[in-house]
């Protein structure tokens, strides 16, 4: 199952597993090493900590890998949807019971931050805009009850 990204989604994917194989690693197995010159494993508060901080950092890796791998990376610049909402599209919206005017990019689940307007794409909002247009009117399903925005630009950046 390929895992959709943008570009700039990866880019941090890749940071995150660059730090966790060369900073993290080292300091769990000092934690570690520290740990065991301790003496009696049984009860050794840090060992556990750090065994623990270990399975945790391994995890993530392992999890981070097979992301990457099976990731399908779109550079929002390179799409020609034609006006289309689609993955990887900034989207202006207006919220037509207040009037308020908000953007946001579809990008991938792993990618997903509110403060940066960033939703990922099984989120309701986007579900409502895929496919549609400027112009369009779209009926989203806010916990808060149903919200229309009419979509004002789609851009690929």
């Amino acid at each position: 199952m390929n895992t959709p990204l943008t570009k700039f989604g990866a880019e941090k994917l890749k940071e995150e597993l660059h730090q966790l194989k060369t900073k993290e690693r080292r300091n769990v197995i000092d934690a570690i090493a520290e740990a065991r010159s301790h003496g009696d494993l049984s009860e050794n508060a840090e060992y556990d900590a750090a065994k623990e901080r270990q399975a945790f950092v391994e995890g993530r890796i392992a999890e981070l890998e097979q992301k990457l791998s099976t990731a399908q990376i779109i550079d929002p610049a390179t799409l020609d949807a034609e006006g289309r909402v689609v993955f990887a599209s900034t989207v202006d919206l207006e919220d037509l019971d207040n009037g308020q005017k908000v953007t946001y990019q579809i990008v991938g689940i792993d990618e997903a931050d509110l403060k940066e307007n960033k939703v990922s794409v099984t989120s309701p909002i986007a579900r409502a805009l895929i496919g549609k247009y400027a112009g369009d009117v779209v009926e989203v399903q806010a916990p808060s009850g149903p919200r229309e925005y009419e979509i004002l630009e789609v851009r690929y950046v």
